[in-house]
C-alpha cells in the first residue's frame, strides 16, 4: 500500500511530462482497437456477403472448372450426379452454368462471362426472379451496378451477346436488361451477365448440364465427391478473403508498433531521468531499511501507472470515437470494386471482448516491462553511492 501511494504521488508530481507520456500511449491503445475493429468488421462483412451472393453453404465444382481461367469454361460442364439432382429437386442446391462470351453495347465489344442460374432459386441472394420469362422473344438478363457502369447499360436496354456452343460454333442473340443488381460482391458483378439457366443451356446445347452447384446453408452433410464433381467447402471458398484480411492485419502491425514504440520510449526515458534525478531519494530509502526489491517495485509500479493513466485518457476520447464509428460506419467511397473483396458503402467495425482485453493487457504488460528495465539497475546500487549522487 505504501508503494502504491508513493508511486501515485510521484506520478502526479511529474506534471505535464506525465500527461504527455500517457496521451501518446493512449493514442496507440485507441488506434489498435479502432483499426483492428475495422479489419474484423471488413472480414465479417466480406465473408457474409460472399456466402450470401456466391458461396452459399459450399459448392460442387466440375473437375476442370477454374473460376480464374476462362479458357476452362467451355469444357468444364457436365450432367449432374444423382445425389446433386436430388438436392436440386429438394431446393437445397442450385446449378450454375458458366461460359465465356462477349456483349456489344453501343457497337463496342465487351468481354463477359455468361452465367446461367435458375430464376426460382432461393439459395443465393441474387435477384434471379427478374430472369423469369415475360412473354417476350428477348431473353432477360441481369447485370451488376459496376458492369452497368462499364457498359453504360440501363434497365430495359437491349444488347447483343455472343458465345460459342459445345460444338465450337459461334452464335449471337439480343437480350434485354431486366434488372441491375446492387450487390457488394465484385465476383458476381464485374464482367458478369446472368441469364436464365435453361436459356443458356439451349444456347450452348448442353441440356441438364452445369459448371458448378451451390449448396444451401442448411445442407449439413454434403454428398461425397466423385470423379466429375469435386466438393469445395467454405474453408476453401473463403480462403482468399481470409488471406487478404490476414495480410492487411499484418501490415497494420507496423503502424501499431510505431505508435506503441513512441509511447514506450517516452516512458523509458522518463524512468531513466527519474532514477538519475532521484538517486539521493533512492539512497535515503535504502539507508532507512527499504529493501531493494521494494525500491525496484516502486519505480516499476510508478511506470506501470502510466499505462493505467493512458487507459483512462484513451477511454475519455476513444469511447466516443469508437461508438460513433460503430453507429455510423466509415464511408468507403468508390473503392469497393477495386479492393477485390466484398465491401459495403459504409464499413462498420466489430469490437470484440477479446480485442479490447487483449489490447489492454498488451499495453499494460509492455509498459511494466519498459518500466522495470531501468529500475533493475537499482539492484546493483549501494546506498552510500546513491546518497553521494552516484548511480553506478
Amino acid at each position: 500500500m505504501l508503494i502504491a501511494k508513493l508511486a501515485f504521488r510521484n506520478l502526479i508530481g511529474g506534471g505535464i511530462r506525465t500527461w504527455l507520456n500517457a496521451f501518446v500511449l493512449s493514442l496507440a491503445f485507441v488506434m489498435i482497437i479502432w483499426f483492428q475493429g475495422l479489419i474484423q468488421g471488413m472480414n465479417e462483412y466480406a465473408m457474409q456477403a460472399t456466402v450470401d451472393y456466391e458461396a452459399g453453404g459450399g459448392q460442387f465444382w466440375h473437375k476442370d472448372y477454374d473460376p480464374y481461367d476462362p479458357l476452362t469454361f467451355e469444357d468444364s460442364h457436365a450432367p449432374l450426379s444423382p445425389a446433386l439432382i436430388e438436392l436440386v429437386s429438394q431446393d437445397k442446391a442450385t446449378p450454375i452454368l458458366v461460359t465465356s462470351g462477349a456483349l456489344f453495347p453501343e457497337g463496342r465489344v465487351q468481354p463477359a462471362i455468361l452465367r446461367g442460374i435458375d430464376p426460382g432459386q432461393q439459395i443465393l441472394k441474387l435477384p434471379s426472379q427478374y430472369l423469369h420469362p415475360q412473354g417476350e422473344d428477348l431473353i432477360p438478363a441481369l447485370i451488376g451496378s459496376q458492369m452497368a457502369k462499364q457498359t453504360k447499360l440501363r434497365v430495359g436496354d437491349e444488347v447483343t451477346i455472343r458465345w460459342r456452343d459445345v460444338h465450337g460454333t459461334f452464335d449471337a442473340q439480343d437480350v434485354r436488361i431486366a434488372q441491375i443488381m446492387n450487390v457488394s460482391a465484385p465476383s458476381v458483378d464485374q464482367g458478369q451477365i446472368w441469364l436464365p439457366l435453361e436459356s443458356l443451356r439451349q444456347m450452348l446445347q448442353v441440356p441438364g448440364e452445369a459448371s458448378y452447384v451451390v449448396l444451401g446453408r442448411d445442407v449439413q452433410n454434403p454428398p461425397a465427391g466423385e470423379n466429375i464433381w469435386v466438393y469445395r467447402g467454405l474453408d476453401f471458398l473463403l480462403k482468399e478473403i481470409t488471406e487478404l484480411v490476414r495480410m492487411k492485419s499484418s501490415s497494420s502491425n507496423i503502424l501499431y508498433g510505431l505508435l506503441l514504440f513512441m509511447g514506450l520510449l517516452a516512458i523509458f526515458d522518463t524512468q531513466v531521468l527519474a532514477i538519475w534525478r532521484r538517486r539521493k531519494e533512492i539512497g535515503t530509502l535504502m539507508a532507512l531499511g527499504m529493501q531493494r526489491v521494494k525500491v525496484i517495485s516502486l519505480f516499476t509500479f510508478e511506470g506501470a501507472m502510466h499505462g493505467l493513466l493512458a487507459l483512462a485518457i484513451g477511454a475519455i476520447y476513444g469511447i466516443p470515437i469508437l461508438a460513433l464509428t460503430f453507429s455510423r460506419g466509415l464511408p468507403l467511397p468508390a473503392m469497393q470494386a477495386d479492393f477485390g473483396i466484398a465491401l459495403p458503402q459504409s464499413l462498420y467495425p466489430t469490437y470484440g471482448l477479446r480485442l479490447v482485453v487483449g489490447t489492454t493487457l498488451l499495453v499494460l504488460i509492455a509498459v511494466t516491462i519498459v518500466s522495470f528495465l531501468p529500475a533493475s539497475k537499482i539492484a546493483r546500487l549501494r546506498p552510500t553511492d546513491a546518497l553521494r549522487g552516484k548511480t553506478s
